[in-house]
């Protein structure tokens, strides 16, 4: 690679590139850690995006028609870290580049979301930022459609490297996305032809650009170090407005370093006289973390363009009526109407009142049915499982590019796909996205679940066939780890409703969420209305709580169960009750708030002195907490449920031969009581 021909050709390009090179080499070299390569290789084109192309203002890093940049190739995180300080991003400190990947900095291994504003996914495990930002071009499609595009009417730009191409979900994520004829999405392809074992071909020989083509994009090849290819690639694509577009930027990695065009140039490239042979040959005389004044004054010039085209939206945005205004800035702010609240009691009065039977998965139905009027800001869909799942509503409408004001969406099956674009329309804002699939395929969505928890985003995961209870499809579908994978997950609400009220309660605590994603593991089979007392407060929230307590004299056992189990543990207690020993039963619908709530609450859901049993169709990983814990004792605890996979026959059978029952929950009581 010719570097002088390179500078010489376009010097005041070169010198703000080389900029974001050297800042690299000066803050890997200093956390003797990361990843130089990627930032080298895509300096030319990330300064003609955000010279030339990127609608952003520094100065408000949330304004909602900004355009979003996403470094799907998280590993080259100096790269988003460099261009924010540069362009005079508060929080993006010379001191934070200083500190890169050290305790406390901003500037994390992987850009985070919630850590540094301008990143607005946490990037990393490589597939996930490409994924994303289907999910956020999805949510500037719907939004453009609900509120006009005078307000919402940006771009979604990506850099995606061979990495995040070979993930499977990428396919996913592009085959979706040239379904939906998403226009505004534009992908950069850092073509270098390097990965950490060696040059690409040693493990994919994959043509790219067939492959995007094959997948409905629009698709351009250019030089990734030619700015005038560069800016003439990103115009092409702005004005392609029926396709995504992906140009592939054919690059070398660790431009002008010894280890350029090598799999070392990947990593943390820290010789000392090599970092000063590159910086050397990019004609950068200045120091470590030095930026000569007149580049710096460039960068903060394109941030401070913004400034202009957010007062110009801001004007637009007056312009709608009050009630829209309010709708938007709710919507954004992930405030739930004021009548969600009476609309859930009411519900579950009727609920309670006409005591059916029904399978939670369709009790869920019912409730969105009552909830999707209210909030247009829920987008519902189902990875070709929506006749299962219940996820669908009449009043919201088949998301296409013929019908953009859509709330629902065909993911197709694309388990993981779905997952991380829900995430993404989180992170754009403005929108409620919930899923659906078997339980069992959280195995499929789990990286995308993963990191909705990480990055305290409210994604809603509907998750039916949550047992052996789904019956005949048999152990492949049958979810039995699932449950203990979940509650094992941090900030994650796992809610397994006993019945319709129940279901209720955690789709309002869902969507009142604004921190922590919810799983809601839903039932095949019908479950019994279990509350056939109405109560107002929502006793989910409780995480558990004492269904029924002991008629029958001195409490004795204590009978603990969640989702289709409740109804087992009180055909239980009935047994018990019969025979003089008193019984209570706890539902426990949400381990995680119950374990948030004050020991005192605790310590009267569950005190100390009787023998207590947990009943669920699943393994007993994480029972010992309610069991052992919390007063309990090994010699005064049992578990009736799953020790194995399950079988293919219809669930009552399954129930019956696993001794999941009634009177096996009542015998265990009996053993133990001795």
């Amino acid at each position: 690679m010719d570097i002088q021909a390179l500078r010489s050709a376009h010097p005041e390009h070169w010198m703000r590139a080389a900029a974001i090179r050297t800042l690299t080499l000066d803050a890997v070299a200093a956390a003797n850690s990361g990843h130089s390569g990627m930032p080298m290789g895509m300096a030319d084109v990330a300064t003609v995006l955000f010279e030339k192309h990127l609608n952003f203002d520094p100065k408000a890093p949330h304004w909602p028609d900004r355009d979003r940049f996403i470094l799907s190739a998280g590993h080259g995180s100096m790269l988003i870290y460099s261009l924010l300080h540069l362009t005079g991003y508060e929080q993006a400190t010379l001191q934070q580049l200083k500190d890169f990947r050290q305790w406390g900095a901003r500037t994390a291994g992987h850009p985070e979301y919630g850590h540094l504003e301008g990143v607005e996914t946490t990037t990393g495990p490589l597939g996930q930022g490409i994924a994303n930002s289907v999910g956020f071009a999805l949510a500037e499609e719907i939004l453009r459609a609900r509120f006009g595009k005078t307000v919402i009417n940006h771009h979604t730009y990506v850099m995606a490297g061979d990495g995040c191409l070979m993930e499977g979900v990428s396919q996913e994520a592009i085959g979706l996305a040239g379904m939906q004829k998403l226009g505004h999405l534009i992908v950069f392809f850092d073509n270098n032809n390097i990965t950490i074992d060696g040059t690409v071909d040693m493990a994919d020989i994959t043509d790219q650009s067939a492959r995007f083509e094959a997948s409905g994009w629009h698709v351009l090849e250019i030089d990734g170090h030619d700015p005038v290819a560069i800016d003439e690639a990103i115009v092409a694509a702005k004005a392609e407005t029926g396709r995504p577009t992906m140009i592939n930027c054919k690059t070398h990695i660790a431009l002008g370093h010894a280890a350029q065009d090598t799999s070392k140039g990947h990593g943390a490239l820290t010789d000392p006289e090599q970092l000063e042979a590159a910086k050397k040959a990019y004609g950068a005389d200045w120091g470590p973390f030095e930026i000569p004044a007149d580049i710096k004054s460039q960068w903060e010039a394109f941030g401070a363009r913004g400034a202009a085209a957010r007062a110009d939206w801001e004007a637009r945005f007056a312009k709608l009526s009050k009630a829209k205004q309010d709708d938007f800035n709710r919507a954004f702010a992930l405030d739930a109407p004021k009548k969600l609240s009476a609309t859930i009691k009411a519900f579950k009065k009727q609920a309670s009142e006409a005591a059916k039977k029904t399978a939670t998965r369709s009790s869920s139905e019912a409730v969105l049915e009552v909830i999707n009027p209210i909030m247009s800001e829920t987008v519902g869909g189902s990875a070709d499982l929506t006749g299962s799942n219940n996820t669908k509503t009449a009043d919201l409408g088949v998301h296409t590019p013929d019908n953009r004001a859509g709330r629902y969406i065909h993911y197709g099956i694309r388990e993981h796909g779905m997952a991380a674009a829900m995430n993404g329309m989180v992170l754009h804002g403005g929108i409620r996205p919930y899923g659906g699939t078997f339980m069992c395929f959280t195995d499929y969505a789990r990286g995308a679940m993963r990191l909705s928890a990480l990055m305290e985003v409210p994604t809603v995961y509907v998750m039916t066939h949550d047992s052996i209870g789904l019956g005949e499809d048999g152990p492949t579908h049958q979810p039995v780890e699932h449950l203990a994978m979940l509650r094992a997950t941090p900030n994650t609400n796992v809610f397994r409703p006993a019945d319709t009220v129940e279901v209720a309660e955690a789709w309002e605590l869902a969507l009142t969420d604004k921190k922590t994603p919810s799983v809601l593991c839903l039932s095949r089979q019908g479950l019994p209305v279990v509350r056939t007392d109405h109560k107002t407060k929502n006793m989910t929230a409780q995480g558990a709580y004492v269904l029924a307590d002991a008629d029958a004299g001195k409490r004795q056992a204590i009978l603990m169960a969640s989702g289709s189990e409740v109804s087992v543990a009180m055909e239980a207690r009935a047994i018990l009750e019969a025979e003089g020993i008193g019984t209570r039963v706890v539902s426990m619908p949400c381990w995680e708030l119950f374990e948030a709530q004050d020991e005192k609450i605790r310590k009267r859901v569950l005190p100390g002195g009787p023998v207590r049993v947990a009943v669920e169709a699943g393994v007993r990983l994480g029972w010992d907490k309610w069991l052992l814990g919390e007063r309990g004792r090994e010699t005064k605890a049992g578990f009736v449920g799953m020790d194995s996979f399950g079988a293919s026959a219809p669930a009552p059978t399954l129930f019956e031969k696993f001794g999941i029952t009634a009177e096996a929950t009542a015998q265990k009581v009996r053993d133990l009581l001795g």
